[in-house]
């Protein structure tokens, strides 16, 4: 059984490992807030579970069992937060740290429960894919709303951070996913954006807030 300890490296491996498939022990010390030496120890450990290829003073490479295992637990965490927020009406601001505390639960029939009574979706509640029970997991063509030109149509698909203040002022300003949006005006002094909604409502948004949305056309 993969312990706890385990699993938060994992999952800092799926949100840190470039597009070669590796990271560096450095990265998760300051990711995970760990020193370095403890980062070693677990890789060496990791290393011999086949999840990670380990080398001193080297990028560690991420193995297709690696991939995987670090996909299913946020797969757990995803799958909460969809069932917290479609079952539960707890607001997308909320469920974060609750999924948090749940994606440890080592029950894969609770898991795959979950999925059922949500009817297998493919997204989370902020837009990020759902891995499917192989770790598989869908490849998005997004692009940061602060990239788009005035006069470009694009569709609010996902966030990059979701913490609490971010979506609570989101929310303040009636965007949700799935929200048509126009770029009006772009401001030269501060890159900040004046937008169209689908409900007719204009509102403004800051370079800031623009680089944490994430839009398809």
């Amino acid at each position: 059984m993969i312990s706890l300890t385990e699993e938060n490296y994992l999952k800092a491996i799926f949100h840190l490992r470039n597009d070669y498939n590796t990271v560096t022990v450095n990265e998760l010390s300051k990711f995970l807030n760990v020193k370095m030496p403890s980062v070693n120890n677990m890789m060496k450990k990791f290393a011999l579970k086949n999840w990670v290829l380990y080398e001193t003073y080297k990028p560690l490479k991420i193995t297709e069992e690696g991939k995987k295992q670090a996909a299913l637990i946020v797969r757990k965490h995803r799958l909460t937060e969809m069932f917290l927020v479609e079952k539960m009406n707890i607001g997308w601001e909320n469920v974060h740290e609750i999924a948090e505390q749940l994606e440890h639960v080592h029950s894969e029939l609770f898991f795959d429960k979950m999925d059922e009574i949500l009817q297998y979706p493919k997204f989370d509640p902020h837009g990020e894919p759902i891995p499917d029970k192989e770790g598989n997991i869908i490849a998005l063509d997004l692009q940061k709303l602060s990239n788009c030109k005035i006069g470009d149509q694009i569709i609010f698909s996902a966030v990059t951070v979701s913490d609490d203040d971010f979506l609570t002022y989101l929310n303040s300003k009636e965007l949700e996913l799935g929200t048509k949006l126009e770029i009006l005006e772009i401001e030269n002094y501060d890159q900040s954006m004046t937008i169209l909604k689908d409900d007719g409502i204009r509102t403004t948004l800051s370079k800031m807030v623009c680089e944490k949305i994430l839009v398809k056309k």
